[in-house]
């Protein structure tokens, strides 16, 4: 998300979607994204981006794995699903002259990531550096599909209000983003195995991604300092080369500034079944966020207060449990008017339905989620308790088949 002048908060929003790509008959991971950018690019040397009029398309680490986004921020998210979903729509026409189709969700459920491809061509030094340092072969590098939620501020006192909020809403992500309960074949235990591993991807390094949850320092100069600087000096003591120097992104946290942006990036929401469903829970977080903004459940100073340390334990069980995730400490539930929330789905449903506001178009979605679950609880009730390959297999192409449609996947 770029833009001339620095839009006010919610003022305007980035979104990001990361899709595996897939062949068509055995379901495993095929790595022709740069194909597909080429293709859509309509030229004959490799590219790493590709217009598609509002979409954007990026490379992404490996080269099964493509990223579609907002082309610039958006005013409002009306209408933005379907700009999603019909580009997918074309991208998965010319997958299909390769064999090959989109495919959604935040993990793939039995891929080897040790056979992974990384993304050979342009930026493709940046991966290969992260590579070197923390083996990208792995779940939680090349076997990871999120969408991000940018957030913009016009300057440092804009920023100073956001951040507290946006701290305050991670923990609640995993009950409504949950998607990736199966790993290497068989059911993890967790609902959201891609943050389980997320946390620990980059422990070479402890400064990247810290406690996922971002420290409560809240000014521009203090945030330089006391999360990006020790970042540089790990970097330098494992000798990382200078392309991932003085990089905002090489900050790892479930939230991090993006100062090249003047925005808020919101990393823990994992991709779903399709683009409603995505920017449903992009809209549901958004009006988390900005309802903790306008202070209508509790003040700013409660917000700043918050302690990491139960912000950090309650992001854990929601990685285990979800919406079923018991609410750890009262006051964090009466931060968003729901004193009375005994588990987090609780506690997202009274919120989210006191403070959502649109658009209209993804209520029904949003409904879906609310009331039967993130997609994690959905997928594992469809493939039951014992399961086999192809039950995932059939599980998957039903997601497919959302992805291209539009619809929500129901168990």
């Amino acid at each position: 998300m770029s833009t001339a002048r620095s839009l006010a908060l919610f003022e305007g929003y980035g979104i990001e979607i990361e899709h595996a790509i897939v062949a068509s008959a055995s379901f495993d991971v095929l790595p022709v994204a740069d194909e597909l950018l080429r293709a859509q690019s309509g030229g004959e040397n490799w590219v790493a981006d590709a217009d598609d009029g509002p979409i954007g398309w990026s490379n992404e680490l490996a080269l099964h794995l493509i990223e579609f986004k907002t082309n610039g921020p958006v005013a409002s998210l009306a209408g933005v699903a379907e700009h999603f979903r019909a580009s997918a729509e074309r991208a998965n026409a010319l997958l299909a002259e390769r064999g090959a189709c989109l495919l959604p969700g935040a993990m793939h459920p039995w891929m080897d990531p040790r056979s992974a491809n990384l993304w050979p061509h342009e930026y493709a030094e940046v991966y290969a550096a992260y590579d070197r340092l923390f083996d990208c072969r792995r779940h939680g590098w090349v076997n990871l599909q999120s969408v991000h939620l940018n957030l913009p501020f016009a300057d440092e006192r804009e920023f100073g209000r956001l951040m507290p909020a946006v701290r305050a809403v991670l923990p609640l992500i995993p009950a409504l983003a949950a998607s990736s309960p199966i790993a290497d074949g068989r059911a993890t235990g967790r609902l959201d195995e891609r943050l389980h591993v997320y946390r620990n991807n980059s422990s070479r390094s402890p400064a990247m991604t810290g406690e996922v949850i971002p420290e409560p320092i809240f000014d521009v100069d203090g945030y330089r300092r006391r999360v990006l600087g020790p970042i540089e000096v790990e970097l330098e003591r494992l000798g990382a080369p200078e392309v991932l120097r003085g990089q905002d992104f090489t900050n790892a946290r479930g939230a991090i500034a993006r100062f090249d942006r003047m925005a808020i990036e919101i990393r823990l929401i994992d991709a779903q079944e399709c683009a409603r469903a995505d920017l449903a829970v992009a809209s549901a977080t958004s009006e988390l966020v900005r309802a903790l903004v306008e202070e209508r459940w509790s003040s700013a100073g409660a917000l700043a207060a918050l302690p990491s340390a139960a912000l950090v334990e309650q992001l854990a069980l929601a990685i285990e449990a979800g919406p079923a995730a018991p609410v750890v400490e009262r006051r964090f539930a009466e931060l968003f008017g729901a004193p009375r929330a005994a588990t987090l789905g609780e506690l997202c449903r009274s919120a989210v339905e006191s403070c959502f506001a649109g658009p209209a178009e993804l209520e029904p979605a949003l409904e879906v989620v609310l009331g039967e679950g993130p997609l994690a609880v959905r997928l594992l009730a469809a493939l039951g308790p014992r399961f086999a390959r192809a039950d995932l297999e059939r599980v998957w192409r039903e997601l497919a088949t959302c992805l291209a449609s539009g619809a929500l996947f129901r168990a």
